[in-house]
């Protein structure tokens, strides 16, 4: 070889291994410029929340010394200050806790907590029924009789109790501040009290609005001074404030005076479950979610059971194939949610058969890649009216390892608009998510079988879905949505781009969402599809409908020894904060 040809092969050699050294390191890169979706890095922990000040409020906790537990206890009482439309004290809900560092005293183990709302001792299956038999759809969700028992209180202490390392009055004391200081009222904030006519109630008015029932305008300062004073009976007695003391009798004299349930002894009688979680194996993680009376573990669970049994890594993201095969497992997991599922301490809920690969199996030999499985040929239902996107959902991580998950409610935006003068405190309008008549819808078009009937001290029936993935052993992903019926596809859509596609959880996070849930048979689609793709699925038979957005997942993922946070675009003022 001549020296001109041995010297332009050495070029040639360098310049391959210059690009294969690039291309290596952006692979391994913490910071990727091949995507336009970045995540909040962090190496000693991080908090995602659908409120920034809440955020912050976790990581000061966690900067403190405080281990995960900790922090996700601070901000649900930060986000009952910050987030007053869905973050609680009169409401309820679920947290998922893995436990594998400081602090733990059952290393390695992940446990479900269950504070859900329960149905007063003299609530009954027709008691949102008229003169006709008919459901008023006024009583079931905005009265104080739509109130069940709150959880938010007793399932937070509990959590910090036994799994936390800092005291209650250290936790709860960033709230205090919020509320007795005052949050300045963002846009967010002042549309959602504009838009809320059930809130316009005597008692919610001295709370959220100036004289005369004014909204308060962004940029103007709310100060929650009745709530503060909760926050410190909390603080000072423990949760026996909430249920057994002074917070308690005022609860207990306005649902006297205004037509509600719930009494001093139903207050006195609520308790918090720990739960064995749902979990299940999908291409090479552990997907571990809550169980009953959550419906949204076991169903995906279910669904990526079925999903497993395609070549989803070939079809590609958000494409029609993909979308398709989407919808036929949606379909199925909601017309078995509507016949089974119920609170497990009242009826016998088949989780390992839903869940089973044998019943995975059969269901993916009825899908075709070709066409369209009618609802009407899966199971009979009728149509939905609204959904609620108001839940809220935060995820923490810390540096030992420890991981929450959570996701509690009022249930509606404001719950049923009702606050319990002198606390501050809105109360829930959950017991709207039973079956007041089974075969009937509830507000988020869901049905319901004789398994979520209304029962006295029953649970009823939800979608929260908080969920924390692993790889060999160890949590990988923790996330969780708001949404009404929706949050379970929402979940089982991130869930999905990251362990197939392996986006990165800002790029999986932002990626457009689908919503199916059996009946009506229509499909809901965000803005943001291929118009090539949409077309594929209208001339397959798809009714399709333009949605607004749908969830706001708020994700942590653990990769390559860094925290990679990201919070759902979908709603304002929401944030990832790294340590």
């Amino acid at each position: 070889m001549n020296k001109k040809l041995f010297s332009i092969a050495n070029c040639l050699i360098i310049l391959w291994f210059s690009v294969f050294s690039v291309q290596a390191a952006e692979k391994t890169a913490i910071i990727r410029y091949d995507s336009q979706h970045h995540p909040v890095i962090g190496t000693n922990g991080m908090v995602v929340s659908q409120r920034a000040l809440a955020s912050q409020v976790g990581s000061d906790i966690l900067k403190a010394g405080g281990n995960a537990v900790d922090a996700a206890v601070a901000v649900g009482f930060a986000l009952a200050v910050t987030l007053p439309r869905a973050g609680n004290l009169g409401g309820g809900g679920f947290m998922l806790v893995h436990l594998a560092g400081k602090g733990e005293n059952s290393k390695g183990k992940t446990i479900a907590l269950d504070y859900r709302e329960m149905a007063p001792a003299a609530a009954h299956r027709d008691m949102f029924l008229d003169k006709n038999g008919n459901v008023d759809p006024k009583m079931a969700r905005f009265s104080l009789l739509s109130a069940g028992v709150p959880g938010t209180v007793a399932g937070l202490a509990y959590a910090l109790k036994t799994y936390g390392t800092m005291s209650l009055a250290d936790v709860i004391e960033p709230a205090i501040q919020l509320a007795e200081k005052g949050i300045t009222v963002s846009y967010d904030l002042s549309e959602t009290l504009k838009s809320r006519p059930h809130l316009r109630t005597k008692s919610s008015c001295l709370i959220y609005f100036k004289v005369g029932c004014t909204p308060y305008e962004a940029g103007e300062t709310l100060v929650q001074k009745d709530l503060a004073w909760s926050l410190h009976q909390i603080k000072k007695h423990g949760p026996d404030a909430f249920y057994k003391g002074e917070i308690a009798k005022k609860i207990a004299r306005e649902m006297k005076q205004g037509g509600g349930l719930i009494t001093l002894q139903d207050l006195a009688n609520y308790k918090v479950v720990e739960r064995k979680p749902v979990s299940g194996n999908f291409n090479g993680y552990e997907v571990v979610s809550m169980p009953p009376p959550s419906s949204g573990g076991v169903h995906i669970i279910q669904m990526l059971n079925i999903l497993d049994h395609f070549p989803l890594k070939d079809f590609g993201p958000n494409s029609a194939a993909t979308l398709h095969h989407y919808v036929e497992v949606m379909k199925r997991a909601y017309a078995d949610r509507s016949k089974y599922l119920g609170d497990p301490d009242h009826v016998d809920v088949p989780v390992n058969g839903l869940t089973s690969l044998t019943y995975a199996a059969e269901l993916a030999g009825e899908i075709k890649a070709c066409c369209i499985t009618a609802s009407d040929d899966i199971l009979p239902g009728a149509a939905p009216k609204y959904e609620s996107p108001d839940t809220t959902h935060f995820s923490v991580m810390d540096k030992w390892g420890n991981a929450v998950s959570n996701t509690y409610t009022l249930n509606f935006s404001y719950g049923s608009g009702h606050s319990i003068p002198g606390t501050g405190i809105l109360m829930n309008n959950e017991m709207d998510d039973f079956s007041s008549k089974p075969g009937v819808p509830n507000a988020f078009g869901l049905l319901g079988a004789e398994a979520n009937a209304i029962a006295a001290t029953k649970r009823p029936l939800s979608s929260m879905t908080p969920t924390i993935v692993f790889k060999n052993g160890k949590p990988f992903l923790v996330t969780g949505s708001p949404g009404g019926s929706r949050i379970i596809t929402t979940v089982l859509q991130i869930l999905v781009n990251i362990l197939v596609y392996d986006m990165n959880v800002a790029e999986a996070s932002h990626l457009p969402r689908i919503h199916h849930q059996w009946y009506p048979d229509v499909l809901l689609m965000e803005p943001g599809f291929s118009p090539d793709t949409v077309k594929i699925l209208k001339d397959m038979g798809y009714k399709i409908q333009t949605s607004g957005t749908m969830g706001s997942l708020q994700s942590i993922q653990w990769k390559d020894g860094f925290f990679r946070g990201a919070s759902d675009p979908r709603r304002p003022d929401a944030a990832a904060i790294a340590n």
